[in-house]
């Protein structure tokens, strides 16, 4: 014994060294080599076990376990038949008799431990493996024991996590399903027995009439049964902290095995009802009181381990809810609980004297909240359209509810979660209506009362009138995936506020309608507040409260201008005549304000508060502008049904809304007012296009102020909008007129004269772009070329899915400016800034207007660019430049893939030398680069190669395709070919799992639409390589989240010839199999059946894939060597 004890003292002084504050790294790593290398000689268990009995130390204790661990999961294969029975006999008595006083860490593991030997054994070796939990768990000392084992029983033998063979995986679960029935019933009994015990001593008096928590018509409503009423009505029973554990035990483990077997009659009536009675431990408010009046600590502890039950209670609910498959015979089962659980949302959602339902709520542990609200989102996503056509259950009593527990949650992400509920109901309810067009309106008038009442509740929960104390927490400075908190939460709020609309358009307009009113009142009534002061005008409201008063009105008014703007698409289409005056009348107002507050400058107003108010009244104005432009589809929708008649309401419409723009297109306005200023200018000049506006007074002031070179340049963002709408208004075709009137010599002079001015300084560079430049100089030229290619760009962009004659003229006009640019672009390929503009111009020109550049220019723009980028400017940058260099070489690419996909002849003469450019130039770059940059352009280069130009390959005679499968196909340009996809197989060796995924979609497309996989030089000198190439993948695991579709990939692979997968593949890829024995590669061949459809042949694949590294786990044997301590 003497050596074990040693051992034990110098592990424990080696333990207490490594997690010393003063030990270096590199002693650490000395010690746990040592510690590894002691791990793993043949008996190293057999001092764990002593060490495990005699030591006290925790380090010590977790040690050894995991040497157990490691030798149960990885060695177990290895370990004489006569140390596996010591081993479990020795844990389960070291852990019966230790349980009390080992850490609870320490124990936990341990039944790990023991539970992974049954894992492997039972029950061929360990027959009584589960009969011992089974008798852990009835014997009243070891309960909680027991149900430790149960759980962790459940966790680690229904999904095991470890490699286990497939049958092994099957067996396990079967064996576990047949325990189920008689675990539920133990665990019934448990929770049963501990109630009722308690109820019995519960000397709490039955709660008086007034104290509001005795049911209620809608309980008896809900529940049909008064017996169960009454149940449910018992006084909650206060519980020892014995029982509370053991109750939170088992309610653990019920959670983690409703998470796997399925719905059967297993889960009995009493084990639900069970359930609810301990769910109602969540809404007991008393608990926390209790412990809030008698302030010890012991008692507080108390309260939160009764809301501790409540939660894991609904998380049994919520397990059992999620599952979406419900057999016949559970239908009933799923009424009752809801049943039960909308008693504990009225519970929790009821008033009386003493509490408001939100004080009631804020009470509540947050987690119950959540888990209730997850309660309720489920039943609503899952289960609603089968429990709504039970007569006996009242969904709209049900709403009610859900409506009163909404709008009193504590929490704004409680708010955020229950409007969610509210958006899957109506979504819910719009596609019913779709689905069942004849009693629409017999639907809607069931639930038209709750719906018009969440709409008035949700619009004035955004405002500050009704919720200031709330609004004011909200963040709206700090940007969270693009928005602030601020603006999630007026955007959700508007979303459901839509989603009312689409069901019932009219309520929902006369909801928001007269409350937007009342808003544009104060605002507009505040002309009579301004007054001209010495330095400019100034708003006369200066007392503290009138000031906090308009703050509020402003901020509601541009929260009711963006819900407005938000309905715009419900008064168009179809509707557009039954809604028209509804619509005419907001578009009118919105007019008007727009005007007004570009007419009074309410922008550039002094206010006696101007870090609120300034703001605020930018906001509004904005807003209103933004509003308009939602409008546009509508607009445009007046527009083609009046031209013929008076068209003079329409005038006056666009005219004035230009007039309201005009003056807000000026440097000295600020960026958020300029930019929507611009964007409805825009959607006026592109989605509404009246053939009056070059005509309009006001539009001619802006094209003159954006073509005087001495007038200030607006930011760039500005400037670009500006110039699409102007462009916009000479391109696009006027709507409701023929091709005779649309005046095009005209607009196409004025056009060009715009460019030409736009260009002006632009297109000197040319001249003198050759000379040697001064530092300062080529500053000015970069901004210049970033500039003017940012807007025209933008122009080309905007037209490009335009008819024929707009991209003629556009490209009428840019001609010269393109023509600079090819002049421009070798003297700054080496500054990969201006490069990456310039290609993306040129990116944008191929995509829109090649077929107006012509064939010989754009010959000559391949061409140069083919020249300048050679292999050296390609390394320069793509390992020199960084991001921007990469984005150039991809900008190229990108190019070529336009240039690829070019049907008919006229490019194909540039095929070879682009093939030999990605395959000689820029593959090498970026073969062996672990980064992800330019791979995806070129490999999608490369598939459009393939994909466009399949006949460069594979010339197809019309004889060929007649006698399909007796004359192959004729190949050409097989190097290249073959090239090709042996970069695509190379980049499934890769770990980027984009790259991965999108080339296997390349290839599958490849397959579907021309057969890549039947081809003969692939079949033949490639197939089986992929194969391979794909199974590795699977037994490594190194792109696991792509499971299924290599699985795929790899049986459309296989289906071109199952014979020879089967006789030669599947052979010679086991034979190849290192870490495997003979007789294992031929278990795994049996066990691959010769299926031949999809779903059995990836199972099969699966399978294999998994028994194969099972095997190789089981092989690793344990190295020789001893090691002392």
């Amino acid at each position: 014994m003497a050596s074990e004890e040693a051992s034990l003292r110098a592990l424990e002084s080696l333990m207490t060294e490594f997690f010393h504050n003063c030990t270096t790294n590199e002693r650490k790593r000395e010690i746990e080599e040592l510690l590894n290398n002691f791990a793993q000689q043949i008996g190293a268990w057999r001092f764990c076990l002593y060490f495990l009995s005699s030591t006290r130390n925790d380090y010590v204790m977790m040690y050894s376990l995991t040497v157990f661990e490691n030798l149960i999961n990885k060695m177990w294969l290895g370990v004489p038949s006569q140390d596996k029975i010591e081993i479990r006999s020795c844990l389960p008595k070291l852990l019966l008799a230790h349980h009390k006083t080992l850490p609870y860490f320490i124990r936990n593991k341990l039944c790990k431990v023991i539970v992974d030997i049954g894992r492997q054994d039972w029950p061929m070796f360990y027959h009584d493996f589960f009969t011992n939990i089974l008798q852990l768990i009835q014997s009243p000392v070891t309960t909680p024991l027991g149900l430790i084992m149960l759980k962790t029983t459940s966790e680690e033998l229904a999904c095991p996590r470890e490699d286990l063979s497939v049958a092994r995986k099957e067996e396990l679960r079967k064996l576990l399903l047949d325990q189920v029935q008689t675990v539920l019933g133990l665990l019934t009994g448990i929770l049963e027995s501990i109630w009722d015990k308690h109820s019995v001593t519960a000397a709490t008096p039955p709660p008086s009439p007034s104290s509001g928590e005795s049911g209620g018509d809608l309980l008896s409503s809900l529940l049909q049964s008064p017996s169960v009423a009454k149940l449910l009505n018992q006084p909650i029973p206060i519980l020892d902290t014995e029982s509370e554990y053991i109750c939170s035990l088992a309610l653990e483990c019920l959670a983690h095995l409703f998470s796997w077997i399925p719905l059967s009659a297993s889960i009995t009536p009493s084990l639900l009802t069970t359930i609810f009675h301990f769910a109602r431990f969540g809404c007991d408010t008393r608990a926390r009181k209790m412990s809030s009046v008698n302030g010890s600590s012991q008692n507080s502890v108390l309260g939160q381990e009764r809301g501790r039950l409540g939660i894991l209670a609904m998380s049994c609910i919520n397990e059992l809810m999620s599952k979406n498959c419900v057999p016949m015979e559970f239908e009933e089962y799923l009424l009752r609980m809801f049943q039960q659980t909308f008693y504990l949302l009225q519970k929790i959602t009821k008033e009386n004297n003493a509490h408001t339902v939100k004080s009631r709520l804020e009470e509540l542990d947050e987690s119950y909240i959540e888990k209730f609200t997850d309660f309720l989102r489920l039943f609503v996503s899952v289960h609603l359209r089968r429990i709504e056509s039970y007569s006996q259950f009242p969904v709209v009593e049900f709403l009610a509810l859900l409506f009163k527990y909404t709008f009193h949650q504590p929490t704004h992400e409680g708010y955020f979660s229950c409007l969610d509920i509210w958006t899957l109901f109506l979504d819910y309810l719009t596609s019913k209506i779709k689905s069942r067009l004849a009693d629409k309106e017999a639907v809607l008038n069931r639930y038209e009362d709750a719906l018009v009442l969440l709409l008035t509740e949700v619009l004035n929960r955004i405002q500050f009138r009704y919720n200031q104390a709330q609004l004011e927490e909200l963040d709206d400075e700090t940007l969270d995936d693009d928005q602030t908190e601020w603006q999630r939460y007026l955007r959700q709020s508007l979303e459901v506020v839509a989603k009312v609309m689409e069901l019932l358009p009219t309520h929902a307009f006369s909801t928001l309608f007269p409350v937007l009113q009342d808003n544009l009142e104060v605002y507009l009534g505040l002309q009579q507040f301004v007054v001209t002061s010495g330095t400019g005008h100034r708003l006369n409201i200066t007392a503290e409260n009138d000031c906090r008063r308009l703050h509020c009105s402003l901020r509601d008014l541009s929260s009711l201008l963006q819900a407005v703007g938000r309905l715009a698409e419900y008064f168009i289409g179809d509707v557009f005549a039954a809604r028209f005056n509804d619509a005419l009348t907001v578009v009118e107002r919105l007019v008007k304000v727009t005007l007004y507050g570009s007419q009074i400058k309410l922008y550039n107003i002094e206010t006696a508060v101007p870090s609120v108010l300034k703001p605020d009244l930018i906001d509004v104005h904005a807003q209103s502008l933004a509003a308009l432009q939602a409008y546009s589809h509508w607009l445009a929708q007046f527009y083609s049904e009046v031209h013929r008649q008076n068209p003079e309401q329409f005038i006056s419409l666009v005219s004035t809304a230009l007039e309201a723009i005009t003056p807000l297109i000026s440097s000295k306005v600020q960026e958020k007012l300029l930019l929507s200023a611009c964007h409805l200018l825009v959607s006026l000049a592109t989605t509404v296009r009246p053939v009056f506006l070059i005509r309009i007074p006001a539009v001619q002031k802006v094209f003159n102020r954006i073509t005087d070179t001495s007038a200030q340049r607006l930011p760039d963002k500005a400037q670009v909008l500006v110039c699409r709408a102007l462009s916009n208004v000479l391109l696009l075709p006027w709507p409701n007129l023929p091709e005779s009137e649309q005046q095009w010599a005209v607009r196409s002079t004025n056009h060009a004269s715009l460019i030409s001015a736009l260009t002006r300084e632009y297109r000197h560079l040319k001249s003198s772009a050759i000379l040697p430049q001064r530092k300062v100089r080529v500053e000015d030229t970069k901004v210049i070329i970033h500039q003017t290619l940012g807007v025209l760009e933008d122009i080309v962009e905007s037209i490009s899915g335009e008819s024929t004659k707009s991209r003629q003229i556009c490209y009428q006009s840019l001609q010269e400016s393109v023509q600079v640019s090819l002049a421009l672009f070798p003297a700054f390929i080496h500054q990969s800034d201006v490069t990456d503009k310039m290609l993306s111009f040129f990116l944008t020109l191929f995509q829109g207007l090649r077929v107006q550049m012509g064939v010989p220019f754009t010959e000559q723009i391949i061409q140069t660019f083919l020249n300048m980028f050679t292999r050296e400017q390609l390394a320069e940058s793509i390992l020199h430049e960084g991001s921007t260099g990469c984005r150039v070489v991809e900008k190229f690419l990108k190019i070529l893939q336009v240039v690829v996909q070019e049907p008919g002849q006229v490019f194909k003469p540039f095929l070879p030398s682009i093939i030999s450019l990605c395959m000689e130039q820029v593959y090498p770059i970026i073969a062996e680069r672990s980064s992800p940059d330019v791979k995806a352009e070129l490999f999608e280069l490369l598939f459009r190669v393939l994909h466009h130009n399949w006949r460069y390959f594979f010339k197809s005679s019309v004889l060929a395709s007649v006698q399909r499968g007796i004359a192959e196909e004729q190949m050409e340009n097989e190097a290249q070919f073959s090239a090709t996809m042996q970069a695509f197989g190379q980049s499934f060796l890769q770990p980027d799992i984009h790259l991965f995924k999108q080339n296997l979609f390349y290839l599958e497309t490849l397959n579907t639409k021309q057969k890549l996989y039947h081809k003969k030089i692939f079949r033949t000198t490639m197939l089986f390589q992929f194969v391979n190439v794909l199974l590795q993948v699977l037994v490594h695991k190194s792109h696991d989240l792509l499971q299924e579709e290599i699985g795929i990939a790899i049986y459309n692979m296989a289906s071109v010839d199952f014979d020879s997968f089967y006789s030669a593949f599947l052979t010679e890829f086991l034979a190849s199999c290192d870490g495997v024995d003979s007789n294992q590669k031929n278990v795994l061949g049996r066990n691959f059946k010769m299926d031949r459809d999809l779903p059995s042949f990836t199972q099969n694949v699966h399978r294999l894939v998994n028994d194969l590294r099972y095997y190789r786990l089981c092989n690793d044997s344990l190295p020789p060597g001893t090691v002392k301590l």
